[in-house]
């Protein structure tokens, strides 16, 4: 049986890419910290996957396994060299930390064989692969790197399901939406994987989903956060955030639209789409674990403020995402430690040196004067 190596046995791991390897006829072996998941894993060899509809479907996740990462280091290496993928569904911020024994399993691998194997990122990251392959290089030596010429391929992929905090504690089976988009930059010739779309060009797809998905839903969390809202379908019956929500995806729509020439009419049709998505009861997905880690959401490439840079540079309307962006600075629930390193040093140093330090965003940048003047509209 074909083998893969999935770094990550979380609900989305499980619940996503894992489950299409295993509907592909694939061993799967997941890597993880988590010592209950990865026991359960080797008992049970198997969980179903279950979709948040009125009717769900239940699909039978088989042949799968677990290593541990911090103390099977030789198992996963050996699973490294019989995989014909690696994926990883981890937060692009654990990639350093897996990159040193994926280099050591891939290092064993092209001295023993000439088999290809391919690589995929599965992170809501623009290039998180070649991110992933840089960390992986850096541990390396040339002549390893000379080795995995024409062996080992790198492929940036997009990826698109809603996975809400599971309440089955105990289970390993993963509650998903029904619709699911795993976009790869990739040759047509690469091995078949169900649900795979391989495109020429990901750029489009992901900033697509990025800017449409990703700050379309985290929108949604921290409106509903100051509106004390819990579940992000509750939040959108809110008539004033589900208008918010709408005029920045029309901001965002609108720099995507120039920068690919996409159709009006289409992303207008796909924006739809998303906010119907997110309206599904039977997710019961909460604004908390939506918006949690909004330092890393902050970022300059993520969700929120690189849209509002490029619409700004192309000249577009970026009001609704500067009030957004205002938003996710006043989250600040106890629980997320993310945010209360943001607040606190919100009050420390304030909001300009904050964003200069989180965002990249300098003091003079129009883009910083109209999330500061919608922050302190929200505060009062």
């Amino acid at each position: 049986m074909k083998q893969a190596v999935h770094f990550g046995a979380g609900n989305i791991g499980r619940g996503f890419i894992g489950a299409l390897f295993s509907q592909s006829h694939y061993h799967v072996t997941f890597v993880d910290i988590a010592e209950k998941v990865i026991n359960q894993l080797n008992t049970d060899e198997g969980y179903n996957v279950i979709t948040a509809a009125e009717h769900p479907e239940t699909l039978a996740v088989q042949n799968v396994s677990g290593l541990n990462n911090l103390t099977q280091e030789q198992a996963v290496i050996k699973a490294i060299k019989e995989a014909t993928y690696i994926t990883t569904a981890i937060g692009p911020n654990v990639l350093p930390r897996i990159a040193p024994l994926i280099a050591k399993g891939l290092a064993e691998r092209v001295k023993a064989s000439d088999e290809n194997v391919y690589i995929i990122a599965c992170e809501n990251q623009i290039s998180a692969t070649d991110l992933l392959k840089g960390y992986i290089f850096d541990a390396l030596d040339e002549e390893t790197k000379a080795h995995m010429v024409n062996k080992v391929f790198f492929f940036n992929s997009a990826v698109d399901r809603i996975v809400p905090i599971q309440h089955n504690q105990g289970s390993l089976d993963v509650l998903v939406e029904s619709y699911y988009e795993w976009v790869v930059e990739a040759p047509e010739d690469i091995p078949f994987v169900e649900g795979m779309t391989i495109v020429p060009d990901l750029a489009p797809f992901i900033e697509r989903k990025l800017f449409t998905v990703n700050t379309g839903h985290a929108v949604i969390a921290y409106f509903g956060y100051l509106k004390g809202k819990e579940t992000i379908d509750q939040t959108l019956r809110d008539s004033d955030i589900y208008e918010q929500v709408q005029q920045t995806l029309r901001e965002t729509g609108n720099y995507l639209i120039k920068r690919y020439d996409l159709d009006n009419e289409e992303h207008e049709a796909y924006i739809t789409k998303i906010i119907e998505r997110f309206k599904n009861p039977h997710l019961n997905d909460s604004v908390k674990r939506v918006g949690r880690a909004p330092i890393r959401k902050l970022g300059p490439q993520d969700r929120l403020i690189r849209p509002a840079l490029e619409a700004k540079k192309a000249g577009l309307s970026y009001t609704h995402l500067a009030k957004a962006i205002a938003a996710a600075l006043l989250f600040d629930p106890q629980e997320d430690k993310e945010a209360m390193k943001l607040q606190a040093n919100i009050h420390e140093y304030g909001i300009e040196y904050v964003l200069k330090e989180i965002s990249g965003l300098e003091a003079s940048n129009n883009l910083t004067k109209e999330i500061i003047a919608q922050y302190n509209a929200l505060k009062s």
